[in-house]
């Protein structure tokens, strides 16, 4: 079998292209990813013997019809994230996560390749604080950020191309993705980094805002549960009931660092900040036979946390540059 994953060289996409390599040896993997700010080619050394790299972009047709010519699937992971940065500069979200998409499904329904598009549950909008309400697939879109609204664009677009032109999808939207090789401008590994740096961790607000935590090896295991067993045309939703507020994340992080559990700053909350995610995953899990295998979210955390102690040449050159960039917006604020 041969996949191209797009986006491989960033954090999500990383972690997927290693696990294949780790978990089916008869995949034959292609690896399409512009190397923007957010991407570490270093993340794939270790399987580079194993893959072929391509750097482009989604957003480019004459390389994507190139890479996906031959192909059997695409995963999709490529995308821009950063809630903050989409509020800065919302553009290259539109290119990316809108056109990129658009070209990416024009290429395989030329080729008639199989997609799975990776979304988000940040296209649902977000959730009442203490409320026992999930988001499931009948959930309707509500985004909030130019970020959101872009991923929600691309679900809509795959959803078009399959009701229009049959191509062959599938989509799935996530919760809160955390392990290693996340790049250090995401709140898990800002806080991990900002403490081995001897810095102070910096908390949005009141903490009060609730994410749903996934592992990232979770996620990619159900990724390939989708592609063997998903029903095309289909979405599915992925989660690990790993709800937890901000602030409860930050205090077991400095607990576990060993750092008093008030030992970090409070900054002006974000313009927009959603209030909280939860997804339900039973379609998932009851139809395709999904199960998270990591379901303990401290041990989780204690391991991301060794991760980041162990690999510093990993993360410390982008560091500053990620905290230069926080202080401006904060100071615009």
């Amino acid at each position: 079998m041969h996949i191209v994953v797009t986006g491989g060289a960033g954090f999500i996409g990383a972690n997927f292209v290693r696990r294949t390599v780790a978990t089916r040896p008869d995949v034959r993997i292609t690896v399409l990813d512009a190397l923007t700010y957010a991407a570490n080619e270093a993340s794939l050394d270790e399987v580079r013997e194993r893959i072929d790299f391509v750097k482009g972009s989604i957003a480019d047709p004459a390389v994507v019809d190139e890479v996906v010519a031959g192909a059997d699937a695409v995963v999709n992971f490529a995308a821009d994230t950063h809630n903050d940065n989409s509020l800065s500069d919302p553009w290259p979200f539109v290119d990316t996560n809108i056109r990129g998409t658009a070209v990416l499904l024009d290429a395989v329904r030329r080729h008639d390749v199989r997609l799975h598009h990776i979304s988000t549950d940040e296209v649902f909008g977000d959730l009442p604080l203490d409320a026992p309400e999930r988001f499931t697939e009948d959930t309707p879109y509500r985004p909030s950020s130019p970020y959101s609204a872009s991923k929600a664009s691309s679900d809509h677009l795959v959803r078009a191309w399959v009701r229009s032109f049959d191509v062959r999808a599938t989509i799935s939207n996530c919760s809160n993705n955390y392990g290693p090789y996340q790049h250090v401008e995401k709140f898990i590994p800002r806080q991990i980094t900002n403490i081995l740096s001897g810095e102070r961790p910096k908390l949005y607000g009141a903490g009060a805002n609730v994410r749903d935590w996934i592992h990232v090896d979770d996620h990619n295991d159900a990724v390939w549960t989708i592609l063997d067993r998903g029903e095309i045309g289909e979405t599915y939703l992925i989660g690990a009931d790993g709800e937890r507020s901000n602030r409860e994340v930050l205090r077991t992080l400095l607990e576990v660092m060993g750092r008093p559990a008030d030992d970090f700053d409070v900054v002006p909350d974000r313009a927009g900040h959603d209030l909280r995610y939860a997804i339900d995953s039973s379609r998932l899990r009851r139809e395709l036979g999904w199960q998270p295998t990591h379901a303990d979210l401290d041990a989780g955390l204690r391991d991301t946390v060794e991760w980041y102690r162990r690999n510093r040449a990993w993360w410390e050159p982008g560091k500053a540059g990620v905290e230069a960039a926080y202080a401006r917006r904060e100071t615009a604020r």
